[in-house]
């Protein structure tokens, strides 16, 4: 009897990797937690897969929220998106092991929004804050699993479920998707190598929060006072229909 793949899935305690466990039917997945598996710790890290032998490693362990962090603690973003991801590179190549990236949108210029795997990269420049600052630290990530062939990058437009906030901009344009149904998604395309685009329908924030919780407030941009935001990041995933021949 053919045994099923195993995945191991870096930033095991997030909300991603959870959901994946949750829509899993056909994998052995282990989600070791950061105590487990550090990326910033290339020894720890070569042993744990050396121990547990992955026939893929979904990488979704990254220092993301708040937003404005990433101008307080820069060096954290290096270490961990940037740094942390090479060594996960590192060890996936030299152990022969399939990468999954879970990138971001926020590698995009987010100003006139539909953009394609193949369009140019450059986070929004804003004012270089910590929205600026997160994308540039994926695309540095991104820019070491491109030199690996054996590999995915996943540019993810998610929000957990239910929307984690009580109100929501009616003049930022996403491409976002629930959580729990990206993780669907997730294990469908993990056979597949380069870039795709993953997320939803091409609206505003407050239109996709409203749409489950009517109660949501309506608010500006201009509200949001610790970082300034691409007014678009919206995504074609043309690609991605293509794949799930939706």
């Amino acid at each position: 009897m053919m045994k099923n793949r195993k995945i191991i899935i870096s930033g095991g305690d997030g909300g991603l990797a959870k959901e994946v466990i949750r829509a899993n039917k056909f994998f052995d997945i282990l989600a070791p937690s950061k105590s487990l598996l550090n990326i910033i710790d290339r020894e720890n890290l070569s042993q744990y897969l050396e121990e547990n032998k992955p026939d893929i490693f979904l990488h979704a362990a990254a220092f993301t929220r708040p937003m404005h962090s990433h101008a307080v603690f820069p060096e954290k973003s290096i270490e961990t998106n940037i740094l942390g991801t090479s060594n996960v590179v590192l060890e996936c190549m030299k152990k022969n092991i399939k990468l999954i990236y879970i990138s971001t949108d926020y590698v995009y210029p987010g100003i006139n929004g539909d953009y394609n795997e193949d369009d140019a990269l450059r986070p929004f420049e804003g004012n270089n804050d910590g929205y600026t600052k997160y994308g540039w630290s994926k695309l540095g990530g991104e820019c070491a699993v491109k030199i690996y062939d054996n590999s995915l990058i996943i540019r993810l437009c998610m929000s957990n479920k239910p929307f984690p906030h009580d109100q929501a901009p009616n003049d930022v344009i996403k491409s976002y998707i629930n959580s729990d149904e990206a993780a669907k998604i997730i294990l469908k395309i993990l056979d597949q190598f380069g870039v795709i685009n993953l997320g939803g329908i091409s609206q505003s924030i407050y239109d996709f929060a409203s749409g489950e919780n009517p109660n949501i407030k309506e608010i500006s941009k201009k509200s949001i006072k610790d970082v300034l935001i691409a007014p678009n990041t919206s995504m074609d995933i043309t690609k991605l229909k293509k794949i799930l021949k939706i």
